[in-house]
């Protein structure tokens, strides 16, 4: 398990309206792009660096594509990327501040202090 890869999942898709979009139509494909493509870049270099090691395991791959904040927090994604990112993605489809409300009171019903560690 990678929380540093689920966040940097997270992180880049959420700074990208077009990649935004393309997680909330398609997230599966999304997903197995993002991993292919992405997940081994190293960010902030001027020049394009990647490694060859970073892959989700299956239940990261699960959680994203379903895109549950629930498991996702549960495998120690920051609660305050897939808010960000979920607000994007489905907020439109519902009244100001209802998704949010919405998004903690389903965390609430799963979790209790102390929280899982959400540390990368």
């Amino acid at each position: 398990m990678s929380r540093y890869l689920l966040n940097k999942f997270l992180y880049t898709v959420d700074r990208d309206p077009e990649l935004v979009e393309r997680y909330r139509e398609d997230p599966a494909g999304t997903v197995a792009w993002w991993e292919q493509e992405m997940a081994n870049e190293i960010l902030n270099c001027a020049v394009a660096e990647k490694s060859t090691w970073l892959a989700f395991t299956e239940d990261e791959r699960k959680a994203l594509r379903e895109q549950d904040h629930v498991a996702l927090f549960g495998l120690g994604a920051h609660p305050f990327l897939t808010l960000t990112l979920f607000i994007a993605m489905f907020e439109r489809d519902h009244g100001p501040l209802e998704y949010q409300k919405a998004y903690g009171r389903v965390l609430q019903q799963h979790y209790t202090l102390p929280y899982p560690d959400i540390a990368t």
